[in-house]
């Protein structure tokens, strides 16, 4: 078992914070004041589950010496095996408990509850790739109902042939962005498309954004900075559609981040939803402005999160989807593409809890 006097000691502070908090929680003036007690509420809910598990492993500890003490003094060789095998069990306990422990204190990703804005675009291939686009899309809907979270499309461009050139939905649930943060980037198609006459596997490939719904107190968004153009709808609806300005297009004048959005009948919540992605694509563009600052714990993520980077092939002939980033691949393309990707998305977690453990201490 191997457990640092710095960590023990890191632990200890961490309860004594955490018995501050619950002391300050019960006082009336804090109640009274709900900015403060939700400040302080979300960091006693952090802080517990580690108290928890250092509870735990203080009891263990304890017991362990008591055990060592039991073996020193025991007479009897029958007792003295006994004890033996008792502390050989606690000691293994104990080890999982600094393991529980170092997981607890790894850093979490702020957004992680958050809700999520996903970003599908097609990219090399054609038609093929904006079909693989619309399959990848129903893919996490599906996964996302496998959650009871839900989705709203906020802005769909479909080709002729229902193919994605740019789909750009939300998935409201606790904890989604902690699920699906891993899965920007660049999806790989391996596959004969039903156009193909020669019976020929194509590759194509397909880019996706993982955005947290950004609130309103991270992002300050200075009205002067943002141009906002109305325009005719296109597209699926009906009479509806090129009859009212009812589309929105905004420019954040000093990033030049562009947002669009036709989803909707009325101009009004389209200006809404349009509004919601802008937040959310600008504090993406300024997190990743920090995140360079701060290289090494990008290098302890899965990949670099560069969205040109290729992080997943999906091989139809052969049935199977592979992850480059960690290399883990699965021989359950069919499944998978019905939204069972759990798998695949607890080995991503992992890998990077690994990383991250390497330098807990």
């Amino acid at each position: 078992m191997k457990i640092s006097e710095g960590m023990l000691s890191k632990l200890d502070k961490i309860k004594q914070r955490f018995d501050f908090l619950s002391s300050e929680l019960a006082k009336s003036e804090v109640v009274s004041n709900q900015a403060e007690f939700k400040k302080l509420s979300k960091e006693h809910a952090d802080l517990e589950p580690i108290v928890e598990g250092y509870l735990v492993l203080e009891k263990h500890l304890q017991e362990l010496k008591d055990l060592e003490e039991a073996i020193a003094s025991e007479k009897d060789a029958d007792m003295k095996e006994f004890f033996k095998d008792e502390y050989d069990s606690l000691l293994k306990q104990c080890d999982d408990d600094v393991q529980n422990v170092k997981v607890l204190l790894l850093p979490k990703d702020p957004n992680e509850d958050n809700n999520v804005i996903m970003e599908i675009r097609a990219g090399a291939g054609g038609d093929e790739a904006g079909l693989f686009g619309t399959e990848l899309m129903k893919m996490y809907k599906a996964y996302a109902e496998k959650n009871r979270w839900k989705t709203e499309d906020i802005s769909m461009n479909m080709s002729e042939l229902g193919g994605v050139k740019e789909a750009v939905f939300m998935i409201t649930g606790k904890g989604a962005y902690g699920k699906l943060m891993y899965e920007s980037g660049v999806h790989r198609v391996q596959r004969v498309p039903e156009t193909e006459s020669q019976g020929r596997v194509h590759t194509s490939t397909v880019t996706v954004a993982v955005l947290p719904e950004a609130e309103d107190v991270e992002v300050e968004l200075n009205e002067k900075d943002i141009k906002v153009d109305t325009y005719r709808s296109s597209g699926a609806g009906g009479q509806h559609v090129n009859k009212t300005e009812s589309a929105i297009r905004m420019t954040h004048i000093p990033t030049g981040i562009v947002v669009e959005c036709q989803d909707e009948r009325s101009q009004i919540k389209n200006r809404e939803k349009a509004l919601k992605v802008l937040k959310s694509r600008l504090y993406d563009y300024y997190q990743s402005q920090a995140d360079k600052e701060y290289s090494e714990q990008r290098r302890a993520q899965v990949g670099t999160g560069d969205r040109s980077e290729r992080i997943r092939t999906y091989n139809f002939p052969q049935g199977r989807v592979t992850d480059h980033r960690i290399g883990f691949t699965l021989y359950s393309l069919d499944k998978f593409m019905l939204g069972e990707i759990d798998e695949m998305i607890t080995a991503l977690r992992i890998a990077v809890q690994n990383k991250l453990l390497e330098n807990v201490e």
